[in-house]
């Protein structure tokens, strides 16, 4: 084919990435057709951000009836992803999916096996496998610079975790199930990736200590007489003006969980969502020594062992660069990275199986911290399932 035309089936927030794919000048290998969303405002700013002449529907089942789109970039709220990414496959439309994958491993395999079924490709947005900060750790790991990595901690503070995660359907089990899958799949799938284990099995404590409580359902920011003084306070994001502290708020504003990885590592994990400031800290230990980010997008330190006291001076100080794009340079490359499925067949950096693993030990993690902190195994992918 000429150019990939892609549809773009929710085009606020992630659906920013449809600016990416529409290339049209003579270069471009792919060009954005259509959009569908609920919103009628989110589609008028889409034609005029994106393509003026795409087709825009707020029905996603008539975009996807169309003949003129190859593909569909499914970026709907977490709910919606499985429901939308097989029908768009049984429509014989090639998928790029948002990661979480889904909000249930059992949606995750369906996923899996509409896509074998359907012979399209089916791809999972996991966008930290592409910044440059975690790109350089991997690489280090992959070198044997560490050696044999034996365990891993992972530290998530979410500073602004109440205005992402509890203004809108985010804060709710039926719509996410556990933020160990909107912001965990992350971390989650980052241990997996540099380590390149899976986790076998899970334990999880977790609770709900800040955020939720006794305000209406239906109570909204612009409306609250709190509104001038509540440190959460929200009005200018549209959809997004939920009361942090309704009673429907049921998701854990804070976890841990420790993991059992293939191959005998250990590896624990901390997301809280209402520390003062935001950034993910790793640290991953081998027989030969350690590394640890500093932050997001800056240093690395590596310490490799020496004889009982030797100065515990770093060995190393990476300093990685800021890359331009969205998500720290991720997104134009993982879009890119989604055209090289589709029109050449090239392997991804990331994979379903990968997309799967991460839900799968999200959802584990979530029953255990509910089931006061037993293990949970993971279940295995179908056997047909490889990388």
């Amino acid at each position: 084919m000429d150019k990939l035309r892609i549809g773009s089936i929710g085009v606020s927030g992630r659906g920013a990435l449809a600016r990416h794919w529409h290339q049209p000048g003579p270069k471009g290998r792919s060009l954005v057709v259509a959009g569908a969303d609920t919103n009628e405002q989110f589609l008028a700013n889409f034609k005029e951000k994106v393509n003026p002449d795409a087709f825009v529907t707020t029905d996603y089942r008539k975009l996807l009836e169309r003949d003129d789109i190859d593909a569909v970039a499914v970026t709907v709220p977490d709910f919606l992803h499985e429901e939308i990414a097989c029908a768009a496959l049984q429509a014989g439309k090639h998928v790029f999916c948002e990661k979480p994958m889904a909000i249930t491993v059992e949606g995750c395999d369906r996923m899996l096996e509409t896509a074998r079924a359907s012979g399209k490709k089916l791809f999972i947005g996991h966008n930290m496998r592409y910044m440059d900060i975690f790109r350089t750790m991997k690489e280090i790991v992959d070198a044997g610079v560490i050696g044999e990595i034996k365990a891993v901690w992972v530290r998530h503070f979410v500073g602004l975790g109440g205005r992402f995660y509890f203004h809108d359907w985010h804060a709710r089990r039926d719509r996410a199930n556990t933020l160990l899958l909107q912001k965990g799949s992350h971390d989650i799938d980052m241990i997996h990736w540099i380590t390149g284990r899976y986790s076998k099995r899970v334990a999880a404590f977790g609770s709900l200590d800040y955020f939720g409580g006794e305000r209406p359902n239906d109570l909204i920011c612009p409306e609250c007489d709190e509104f001038k003084t509540c440190p959460d306070a929200q009005a200018s994001w549209p959809g997004h003006e939920q009361c942090a502290y309704r009673r429907e708020i049921d998701v854990e504003d804070n976890q841990v969980m420790i993991m059992q990885l293939e191959g005998g590592i250990k590896a624990s994990y901390l997301q809280c969502h209402f520390t003062p400031e935001y950034f993910r800290n790793y640290t991953f230990i081998g027989t030969e020594g350690r590394l640890e980010n500093l932050d997001d997008s800056s240093k690395i330190i590596v310490k490799t062992r020496r004889r009982f006291g030797a100065k515990g001076l770093a060995d190393r100080v990476y300093e990685v660069k800021p890359a331009e794009g969205g998500h720290g340079g991720a997104d134009p490359v993982i879009c890119e990275d989604f055209l090289d499925l589709v029109l050449l067949d090239k392997p991804t950096v990331a994979t379903p199986l990968a997309g799967r693993m991460a839900v799968a030990t999200g959802c584990a993690g979530a029953e255990s911290m509910r089931q006061g902190g037993v293990v949970v195994d993971i279940p295995q992918p179908p056997a047909w399932v490889t990388e």
